[in-house]
Parts: structure tokens; C-alpha cells; sequence
């Protein structure tokens, strides 16, 4: 995975996983915790259709084997129209048993559906059913240091709508949207229940070292065997596992909001590719200009984006933490 030291130069070599060497290592890690440390029979694992389910899906049938392996397929009403169809493929291809649950009825329970129509028709009026909406990011480069976030919104004839979103709204539907990612992981805790097995945790290392999951949602598992790994290196895994080429060329989406979105919406407007390379320079002390010359990119740019990841990384920490309880 690369040298750790500082080092003065920044080549996307450091990147490259030993593919086997690395599987083997995460087999044995995933063998051990689910049956000696978890103490559990096998492994649930909440399958998206994107890279990093499939990967963790595939490692997992790897160390345990397909008959301890139960994926769950939990699309909702506003989920893009290829993670059914694509979450089943990962499913068929590795072997497992797959148990369909749809959640737009709890969430339609909770009155999430309802609660979020009102939420934004406060800031667009017209905003009805049919359209589609997203959350998007500030460009970094634009706003300095400090990230705004704006609601998009698309009406059925095709019309983009953009408002910059006051702080209260933002969190008003940030908290509503975790509905969703919670409501997954209460059934993937369910499952597991049932069966005696253990929760994988699917996040990666931009994830897990930025806060970008949901705490107690999408950010829960017993144990995380991709959580140290770039964005890059889990496409590299997921080549060498044998994933179906519709999983290791798809392009990482959110799939949280019903108008398509990436997740570099999120993070600096970055193809995954950049992004890894900053998140690594800034983490081994690699100098801005020397990953701006390789990524292509402004080093003042490179130099903000380092900041804004250290700030993130401050800021989102208590996402991590356990409990905190008053000392004896």
C-alpha cells in the first residue's frame, strides 16, 4: 500500500495493491473475526450494486463461503434504477443467497416522503411530485476553505432549479435522508440476528477517514474489511475478485436523493482517481505541488483541498467515537 514516511514525491505506483497478497491477508482477517472473535456462523452484507458492497461481498465469500453469506437488497422508491437490477448480479455472480426487502413502506411509516416534500417546498414552492432533487457541494476552489451546499432541483419538463441551502435546511433534510442509510442497517442487524451471523461494514478509507456515512447507518457494522483501502484499490480488488464488468466500471454514485449524483458532488467535484491521490499526499505529508504535477491539477488547489480534508477529518470525529461515558 505504499511508503507511509513523508516522502517529497507523489507517483499513483504507491496506489497499487498486491492482489493477492491483499486478499489473502483480508480472507483471514474476515475468517477470524466472524468466527473467532465475532463468534458468529457467517456474514450480512447490505449490497448496493456499487463497488465497494460487492467487493466487501466478495471477500467475504472468499474467507467464509457462499453458504455464509446473505446480501440484502434494500432499494427504495427514489433509488436509481439500475441498483436493483445490479445488486441481484452481484448476488448471482458470487453465489449467495440475496433476500429482497423493499423500504419505501417504512420509510413512507416514518413519514420521511412526506416530511421532506414539505422541507423543500419551503425554499421552492412549486416543488411536487415528479420532480427529482439532489444535494451538491461547493467547488472548494471556488469557496475557499469553507464548503456551501446547494439543493438542485429538476421539474419534469427538464428545468434545473439551484438554492443555496440555509444551515437549518441542510440539516433538516441531511437528518431526514439518514433515514434511509439507519433503515438498512436495522434490517441488515435483523438478518443478522436471525441467523447468527455478523455485519459487514462496506465504507472505505475516504469514508471512514472523512465521516461520510451515516452514524449508526451506512457507518455500522461488527467488522470493516475495506475501511483502510483508497477508492482505487478497491477497483483493483474488485478486478482481481472477478466482479462483473457492469460493477468495476461503474462509476461511484451516492444513490442517496432521487436526481442522479456522484459522490465527487460531495467531495471537491474530484473524479475518485484525484481525490485518492490528494487524500493520500495530504495524509503522508506529500507536498501539494508534487500530486498537483501528477493529477494535473492547480497546487493552490491541491493546497485547499488538503486543508478542507484536515478540517473534515476534525470536524466529523465524533462520528467515529464510541459512547463517551464519565470516568469511574
Amino acid at each position: 500500500m505504499g511508503n507511509k514516511e513523508c516522502m517529497n514525491e507523489f507517483s499513483y505506483d504507491v496506489l497499487k495493491l498486491d492482489y493477492e497478497k491483499e486478499t489473502a491477508r483480508l480472507t483471514a482477517f474476515i475468517s477470524d473475526a466472524v468466527a473467532r472473535r465475532l463468534r458468529k456462523h457467517g456474514a450480512v452484507v447490505g449490497i448496493s450494486g456499487g463497488i465497494d458492497s460487492s467487493v466487501t461481498a466478495a471477500l467475504c465469500v472468499r474467507a467464509l463461503g457462499p453458504d455464509k453469506v446473505v446480501g440484502l437488497l434494500m432499494p427504495e422508491k427514489d433509488s436509481h434504477p439500475d441498483t436493483l437490477k445490479l445488486s441481484r448480479l452481484v448476488g448471482e455472480s458470487l453465489g449467495i443467497r440475496t433476500v429482497h426487502r423493499e423500504i419505501t413502506p417504512i420509510l413512507a411509516g416514518l413519514g420521511f416522503y412526506d416530511e421532506i416534500t414539505s422541507c423543500i417546498q419551503e425554499l421552492i414552492p412549486e416543488y411536487a411530485d415528479g420532480w427529482k432533487w439532489k444535494i451538491s457541494a461547493s467547488d472548494v476552489s471556488e469557496e475557499r476553505i469553507f464548503s456551501f451546499f446547494w439543493l438542485v432541483l429538476q421539474s419534469p419538463r427538464g428545468e434545473i432549479i439551484r438554492k443555496r441551502l440555509p444551515a437549518d435546511r441542510l440539516l433538516h433534510i441531511i437528518a431526514l435522508s439518514n433515514f434511509k442509510q439507519r433503515t438498512r442497517k436495522m434490517l441488515e442487524y435483523h438478518y443478522a440476528d436471525r441467523f447468527n451471523y455478523a455485519v459487514a461494514g462496506t465504507s472505505n478509507l475516504l469514508e471512514s477517514d472523512q465521516g461520510f456515512f451515516v452514524k449508526l447507518g451506512d457507518g455500522a457494522g461488527d467488522f470493516k474489511p475495506i475501511a483502510h483501502l483508497y477508492k482505487m484499490q478497491i477497483y483493483q480488488l474488485g478486478h482481481y475478485l472477478g466482479l462483473p464488468e457492469a460493477i468495476t466500471q461503474r462509476k461511484p454514485t451516492a444513490d442517496i436523493h432521487p436526481l442522479s449524483q456522484g459522490q465527487d458532488e460531495f467531495f471537491f467535484g474530484l473524479p475518485y482517481e484525484q481525490l485518492d491521490a490528494c487524500l493520500y499526499g495530504e495524509k503522508n505529508g506529500i507536498p501539494a505541488e508534487s500530486v498537483a504535477r501528477v493529477i494535473g491539477l492547480d497546487a493552490d488547489r491541491v493546497s485547499l483541498i488538503y486543508r478542507q480534508l484536515a478540517r473534515r477529518r476534525i470536524t466529523n470525529e465524533y462520528l467515529s467515537l464510541p459512547p463517551l461515558y464519565p470516568e469511574r
